[in-house]
């Protein structure tokens, strides 16, 4: 039989289940008797919610009204316990240090995936930006290892299923990575391994997660590149270790882009160029899934779709707290959760906004301050910013990454920390937005004191150096907000303008809050604050300057060429490999 008509019946039958499922909730909403918006919302409620605080809440009321359909898939309200401290490399010691991070100084993080991997009885779902490479990858090659043993009596094989970013310019090696993981399993090892990656324009997935039986969860904001996070003059990152019923979120998550992967490798373009070509091979089409399935002839080409119901059941955790996951898909789907839920929370806020954050400001051309062509700042941010700021008298603190921190040894073009912006740039869009939001009542005078008394921008610091001993300076990749010391989010979103698929989790409980303040956000804030990184009088100064990229119209010659060579540049990563990986393509 020609395999065409098998996938087209497929994919026909995929879209009309999809169809289907959205017409019964519409359906819902639109029959005769009550107000539409009643209607929604009754439909989303979560009795979670009512536990939320009223930074959860605010989250919480936007995301059923306008986010429903995404609702136990890019957003939901759930609980967990945060276990330990925030894992942040380099550790916190740092910060009130005067010398470099000590030689391996965060090779414990890696062994912490190995440690939550090992856990895997049935489920185990790892996500992150690209292939792991050194330690990382030799620790994921010990996990699968543990996950193995753990399988030998297992009635059914363990399922992994590991996603990466399909990145313009650097394409994914799923086989690749399938044979370093599997060279010294045995034959009858009882796992199902699979390995996908996916882009659609310019999103991809971006999120960094490890998801294990519906319980145990790692996730924020660490890459898995050796070089950056290992070595010398590491990136600060931030990522949160956690237990309980917020970990299926992190399963559900992963479901809709592994659906992305079948549903375009089962069109006939897909069945061509995503199939038959190898995955290593750099092809220009916007759009490009691959997936490799271990061992082959007995997984299936696609791994299967998670719920709850396919992992051991468990009692709440003792101590769990109020959670909200937060994400979202980029280009895979209508709508973009998270964002609406930060700017919600932004509108939430009574007396403070913490962010530690890389940038505010767009990706710049190299060693200007130019943002690049049809590049903005992140103007609905701003605004939430802005409002708070003036209308409320909300105090703002921000951390951001030293513009070109460089870290490991190695170069710009293989890894930059730090778009280019200053503390005084980011203060004055910031400001920009309040002349604009407010321009009938606004006045230089009380323009000015708003900048001295409710905004403070800095650069990350240990102990007031923002360089390390050889003058490279230091970088910040983390992503961290925390509104009025009671609600606070780790994940893998940035701030900046970048369409990718993100995910992260909202701790809303006061207590566990504090306590992520004091282990991470004090100790920073107390190394980095310098009130010179963000004068007044420079900020004043620079408010009439344009720091958006130019505007590029899609539909005018030349001008779609323009937008998709800015987010080429945008998007550089060079993955780092040995020179004895290299995978050999076979035509």
């Amino acid at each position: 039989m020609d395999p065409h008509t098998n996938t087209a019946k497929e994919k026909k039958t995929t879209k009309t289940k999809s169809f289907r499922a959205n017409a019964r909730i519409l359906h819902r909403f639109n029959s005769t008797g009550n107000n539409f918006l009643d209607k929604l919302e009754k439909y989303a409620k979560d009795r979670s919610a009512e536990n939320l605080s009223y930074v959860g809440r605010s989250a919480y009321r936007v995301l059923r009204v306008k986010h429903v359909l995404h609702h136990h898939k890019l957003w939901n309200v759930s609980s967990g316990i945060p276990i330990g401290s925030m894992l942040q490399t380099p550790q916190n010691s740092i910060f009130s240090s005067t010398n470099d991070p000590s030689e391996r100084h965060s090779d414990w993080f890696p062994e912490k995936m190995l440690e939550i991997m090992g856990r895997t009885k049935v489920w185990c779902d790892i996500m992150s930006l690209t292939i792991p490479d050194g330690i990382f990858l030799d620790k994921l090659i010990e996990g699968l290892s543990t996950i193995v043993e753990n399988a030998k009596n297992a009635e059914k094989p363990v399922v992994i299923r590991i996603l990466v970013g399909n990145i313009i310019g650097a394409p994914a090696r799923c086989t690749y990575l399938v044979k370093k993981l599997t060279k010294n399993l045995s034959e009858d090892a009882n796992i199902h391994l699979w390995v996908g990656a996916w882009r659609k324009g310019v999103s991809w997935n971006h999120a960094k997660l490890i998801a294990v039986d519906g319980r145990y969860l790692l996730q924020g904001g660490h890459n898995l590149w050796d070089a950056h996070y290992l070595k010398n003059n590491p990136v600060h990152d931030l990522s949160m270790e956690m237990e309980g019923r917020i970990t299926h979120d992190g399963h559900l998550f992963a479901n809709s882009q592994w659906r992305y992967i079948r549903r375009k490798q089962l069109t006939r373009c897909g069945y061509v160029i995503d199939r038959f070509i190898p995955d290593a091979v750099l092809v220009p089409w916007k759009s490009r899934v691959t997936v490799t399935e271990y061992p082959v002839n007995k997984a299936s080409e696609f791994p299967p779709i998670y719920n709850a119901d396919l992992v051991p059941k468990y009692e709440k955790p003792s101590g769990s707290v109020p959670t909200l996951s937060l994400g979202r898909y980029g280009r895979l789907t209508f709508g973009r959760p998270s964002d609406d839920a930060f700017i919600a929370m932004f509108g939430s806020a009574k007396t403070i906004i913490r962010l530690s954050i890389q940038d505010l400001g767009p990706v710049c051309v190299p060693k200007t301050q130019i943002a690049l062509p049809g590049c903005t700042w992140p103007k609905p941010y701003l605004n939430a910013l802005a409002e708070a700021i003036w209308d409320r008298d909300v105090k703002v603190e921000i951390v951001v990454s030293n513009p070109g921190s460089v870290p490991g040894g190695l170069n710009p073009l293989e890894a930059n920390y730090g778009n280019g912006w200053s503390c005084v740039d980011c203060a004055a869009e910031i400001i920009k937005r309040i002349q604009k939001e407010f321009k009938n009542n606004v006045d230089d005078v009380a323009l000015r004191t708003k900048v001295e008394n409710n905004l403070r921008i800095c650069y990350i610091r240990h102990a007031g150096k923002n360089v390390y001993d050889d003058g490279k300076s230091i970088g910040n990749h983390s992503k961290f907000l925390c509104i009025d010391n009671i609600a606070s989010y780790t994940g893998s979103q940035n701030l900046y303008v970048c369409d990718l698929a993100e995910w992260g989790v909202l701790i809303d409980d006061k207590s566990e809050t504090e306590k992520i303040l004091e282990d991470y956000w004090n100790p920073l804030w107390e190394a980095s604050f310098i009130e010179t990184d963000c004068d007044v009088q420079k900020v004043m100064d620079s408010l009439q300057i344009n720091r958006d990229g130019e505007p590029v119209n899609k539909f005018l010659p030349g001008g779609k060429k323009k937008l998709d060579d800015a987010a080429k540049m945008a998007s550089v990563r060079r993955v780092l490999v040995e020179e004895d990986t290299t995978f050999p393509i076979k035509m």
